[in-house]
């Protein structure tokens, strides 16, 4: 068996957020047609997508550990912090994350 890399696969997020609309929240796809009509969701367009349709009540704090970036949201979220001229704690509470990861983030990607 060859130790090849495998190509990682997404869950198509389009499609699972389309048929959640469609199936139990029709009043709210008009609200959601604009983040879904993007060619590719980003990381924070699905979390977006997520508190648009359910709320801010629905992310506890052990749906957070398993939240994953991508390199384009950590950069997209720390010029977020640059722009507005927020601390780690400020922007740690608006993305809902620990500021540990931020600081994290700071160091290794020197933004």
């Amino acid at each position: 068996m060859d130790r090849e890399k495998q190509k990682v696969s997404h869950p198509y997020y389009k499609k699972i957020y389309f048929d959640i609309l469609t199936k139990k929240f029709p009043d709210k796809l008009d609200e959601c047609n604009k983040i879904l009509s993007k060619k590719q969701l980003s990381v924070l367009d699905i979390i977006q997508l997520n508190q648009k349709i359910f709320g801010n009540n629905e992310i506890f704090s052990e749906n957070q550990r398993l939240r994953s970036y991508d390199y384009e949201s950590i950069v997209k979220i720390l010029d977020y912090q640059q722009k507005n001229n927020l601390s780690n704690t400020q922007l740690s509470i608006h993305f809902k994350m620990s500021r540990n990861t931020i600081a994290k983030w700071k160091s290794k990607f020197k933004v």
